[in-house]
């Protein structure tokens, strides 16, 4: 990793709003703390409907003139931001690890993406095309463009929240778009305030970025029934997804929705798969983030005769795992983001014990540091299995034969990203075909997010897809353009 030597940011818990850092003006204040010792990081007041407003009429007002720079001048400043990401890169990560319990591992991962993210959708302004259209009518020209949407509305989550933030912030602004960013209390700077900084610092104008930190309870809905946002994205949970959309389309201002929600990723081992590489694929997956990702590995689906065998290499590295402070270089597991996640992983498990699942690992919680859980022989329609889980605790399931795996793969409500295991690639492109996903691995984990490949999922995990081409389609809109030279004959 490249970095420079800079004086750190000054984040003071202001709102960012048309270039200018100022306070929130709701009655409610959060405070940002460590999840690993608890620690204060920030205090802030949080953003009122006032703010938001205010954000998204400085948006509004800044977005013609976005657009109407050449794609050059955006790619131009979007490659300033990637050298400001790139020497910035110490800074980033230190956040990632105090603020989100990310353990240094998977903060590195995330700066490394978002870089990677970054410098793929420099190039996004040149690749806009349009496309001219054989027309029914003698002599006319028939033209489609691709227009910016206007302003667009991003709600990111806190599990990846430097990079599911910019995911869609940066994409939206390539295309012509402006944008405001609203983030996840428990990330409001690596999610928000932070990414204001690196956007000023690279010199974006004043209101192509806006970031409001608020309470969902308070500005959640009138983010979404704002008149001024076209589009919708929001990266999160089905249950909040689901009621996006529908202010989103149900109200008076019907506008555009990009929804990644959840998912409940099985990773199925075939009976001629390599069983360590299989069993390496299926700790990594899971427990990556303590498994706070939607695309984490929530179930292994494995071949019957070959259950015993993998079980005990699964074991074999979950018990090697090192837990405890995520700011250590060997740290795999840390901690959770919040009491009220790790309350809920715990009913999970006193629920399996008294299911009486079979538990290989586990142990109990540290603070908020909960060590890796395995449980065995699992049911298809118990919790560990029918939910998503976003924590430590990996089910294994037994399959019968192939087609019983397949049925097992797409015994879901969720659709995001999938993963297979064998030494067949046609029987592996054949089997990953039929899983109903929109991302689907053969021979490696359910855990990848590429800047030119798309990204989305199927069923209850979404609408849309992200990254490359693909978001261009997402991020702007076809405008049937016509031409005549002179008059045309009509019927009366």
């Amino acid at each position: 990793m490249t970095t420079e030597q800079h004086a750190p940011y000054a984040i003071s818990g202001d709102q960012y709003i048309n270039a200018n850092w100022r306070a929130g003006r709701s009655s409610r204040r959060l405070d940002d703390r460590n999840p690993f010792d608890d620690s204060l990081l920030l205090e802030m007041p949080l953003a009122s409907i006032a703010d938001l407003d205010d954000a998204y009429q400085a948006a509004q007002r800044a977005q013609a003139g976005w657009a109407q720079l050449h794609a050059s001048e955006r790619s131009g400043l979007l490659e300033k931001l990637a050298q400001v990401i790139q020497g910035r890169g110490d800074e980033i990560i230190n956040w990632l690890i105090r603020e989100s319990g990310s353990t240094r591992i998977k903060a590195g991962m995330e700066w490394q993406t978002t870089l990677n993210l970054v410098r793929e959708c420099a190039t996004l302004p040149m690749q806009v095309e349009g496309r001219i259209l054989t027309s029914y009518k003698p002599g006319e020209q028939s033209f489609v463009f691709r227009e910016p949407l206007g302003v667009v509305g991003v709600i990111s989550p806190w599990n990846f929240p430097l990079y599911l933030s910019m995911r869609s912030v940066v994409p939206a602004l390539a295309l012509g778009n402006t944008v405001v960013l609203k983030p996840a209390s428990d990330t409001a700077v690596t999610g928000g305030l932070l990414i204001a900084h690196l956007f000023e610092e690279a010199g974006f104008p004043a209101g192509a970025l806006n970031v409001v930190v608020g309470a969902g309870s308070e500005i959640g809905d009138a983010f979404v029934a704002h008149p001024v946002p076209s589009l919708i994205s929001f990266t999160g949970s089905t249950d909040v997804g689901r009621n996006v959309g529908r202010i989103a389309t149900g109200g008076k201002h019907i506008k555009r929705v990009a929804l990644e929600l959840g998912g409940n990723a099985p990773l199925v081992v075939l009976q001629d798969a390599d069983i360590e590489i299989a069993a390496h694929a299926a700790v990594v997956g899971r427990f990556l983030h303590q498994g706070q990702i939607c695309m984490s590995v929530n179930r292994v689906i494995v071949d019957r005769t070959l259950h015993a065998d993998f079980t005990a290499l699964v074991v074999e590295r979950v018990r090697n795992l090192k837990s405890g402070d995520p700011a250590l270089a060997d740290t795999v597991i840390g901690p959770v983001v919040n009491r009220s996640q790790l309350d809920g992983l715990l009913r999970k498990i006193d629920a399996a014990k008294h299911a009486g699942l079979e538990q290989l690992c586990g142990g109990p919680a540290n603070g908020l540091v909960l060590p890796p859980h395995v449980f065995a022989k699992v049911g298809a329609d118990h919790e560990l299995a029918r939910d998503e889980t976003f924590g430590p605790l990996l089910p294994l399931l037994i399959a019968e034969n192939q087609e019983h795996a397949l049925q097992l793969a797409n015994a879901s409500e969720y659709g995001l990203s999938s993963a297979v295991f064998t030494r067949d690639m046609a029987r592996g492109l054949s089997f990953a075909r039929g899983i109903v996903a929109g991302m689907t691995h053969i021979n490696d984990i359910t855990i990848d997010d590429q800047p030119n490949a798309p990204f989305g999922g199927e069923k209850n995990s979404g609408l849309g897809r992200f990254n490359g081409h693909y978001a261009i389609d997402e991020f702007t809109r076809a405008h049937w353009v016509t031409w005549q030279p002179g008059g045309h004959r009509y019927p009366f």
